[in-house]
């Protein structure tokens, strides 16, 4: 890739450009946002340790469909003999799910409120019951599966990758691929392969201090260039790099929400995995942003940034503009031109940082492209806007 500037190599499509075109017809394939009970902890909300059951995954699919998400995804748990993360136990059977867990039922009540469901699997588990383990899932109505832990990029692996994406996609099936090497273009040959990891994501937050707010402005400029990448943003547990603690239950994030917020413009993925628990997002005014902001795009435009440092991008959903700012430790003042909106009147809402880093302001006012707006962002802050015309 070449660019005058490095934030242009966003804007580039030449990874996907040398890749096959699909070979089949993907229309059933339908981007969207997933709650996700992992990251989490699985609860409900901070008080409510629901577990692994049918009722749990009701009530997640209450809130996506209250909330504007398409999906929930069940991490692991829901099958026969599941438990060890990346190992393997005996007797496990991924197309058969523990007796507190009907699969059928939340298909159907998820049917009935807009929600699909995806599923987590070890990837080895999945692959000793592949064909029985696909017709199981299609027969179910499943959406989509997450498939984890394949953790290698050898020929083999490659060559399991090309074998699952084909064959998920005649089972209708969209693939999440948790624990995988990077993009290499292959969500044109296969567009039911709506993301992967294969970044240094929210997780990390629940062991570690490496996610900060400049590792994440990097990530636009390095990893994302590949491709989609789900980094599940959306953690409201805001805190300060000096307050942040690392913990595994309820896990906390080390910048201002307006910062999480903008995530969800600047990062790539059709498929966005709404992190935090539910309750996390009940009566806070910026769930609404999440609820609206699209996954998928027909422009995007790089306005202004330096690697490791600040990160504002746009872009564009039919005549809905989003703009996602995001800086590193140092708080800055940046100057943003509307010009990219062309003709017409819209109106803006803006999400700003706050006092506190788990606050954000909110302002609206009408703007069009010969408006410059002002954006004040805290040390490891950021702020979101959404454009409509008026």
């Amino acid at each position: 890739m070449v660019g005058d500037r490095a934030g242009d190599l966003i804007e580039s499509t030449l990874i996907t450009d040398l890749s096959a075109p699909a070979a089949f017809d993907a229309a059933w394939v339908r981007p969207g946002k997933s709650a996700w009970d992992w990251w989490n902890g699985g609860k409900i909300s901070a008080v409510l340790d629901s577990g692994m059951n049918t009722a749990t995954f009701k009530a997640f699919i209450d809130f996506a469909a209250a909330n504007g998400l398409q999906y929930v995804t069940i991490d692991e748990g829901w099958y026969r003999g599941a438990g060890g993360g990346g190992v393997v136990r005996p007797g496990v059977d991924v197309t058969r799910t523990v007796s507190e867990i009907d699969i059928p039922e939340l298909v159907a009540y998820g049917r009935d409120r807009g929600v699909g469901l995806f599923l987590w699997l070890n990837w080895k588990a999945l692959d000793a019951q592949f064909d029985a383990a696909l017709d199981q899932y299609q027969a179910w109505g499943i959406a989509g599966i997450k498939v984890d832990f394949m953790d290698r990029d050898d020929q083999v692996m490659v060559d399991w990758y090309h074998r699952l994406l084909g064959r998920a996609a005649e089972h209708r099936l969209m693939v999440n691929l948790h624990g995988a090497f990077h993009p290499t273009g292959l969500a044109r040959t296969y567009p039911n392969f709506i993301t992967q990891e294969g970044v240094l994501g929210a997780e990390n937050n629940k062991w570690s201090r490496r996610i900060t707010a400049g590792h994440n402005v990097t990530l636009a400029y390095t990893r994302m260039l590949l491709g989609p990448m789900d980094y599940t943003p959306g953690g409201f547990g805001n805190q300060t790099p000096e307050t942040f603690r690392d913990r595994f239950l309820l896990p906390t994030v080390m910048t201002t929400r307006a910062h999480g917020l903008a995530m969800f413009v600047v990062y790539e993925s059709p498929l966005q995995t709404v992190a935090d628990t539910p309750d996390a997002y009940a009566g806070q005014p910026e769930t609404a942003f999440i609820g609206q902001v699209p996954t998928t795009w027909d422009e995007t435009r790089f306005i202004a940034g330096e690697i490791g440092r600040s990160i504002v991008l746009a872009r564009r959903k039919g005549r809905d503009w989003y703009v996602g700012a995001m800086t590193d430790d140092a708080g800055r003042t940046i100057s943003l031109p509307l010009d990219f909106l062309g003709r017409g009147r819209f109106e803006a809402t803006l999400y700003a940082d706050a006092d506190a880093p788990d606050r954000t302001t909110r302002s609206t006012q009408a703007v069009d492209a010969s408006t410059v707006l002002t954006l004040a962002l805290k040390p490891s802050g950021g702020a979101a806007i959404r454009i409509v015309p008026r």
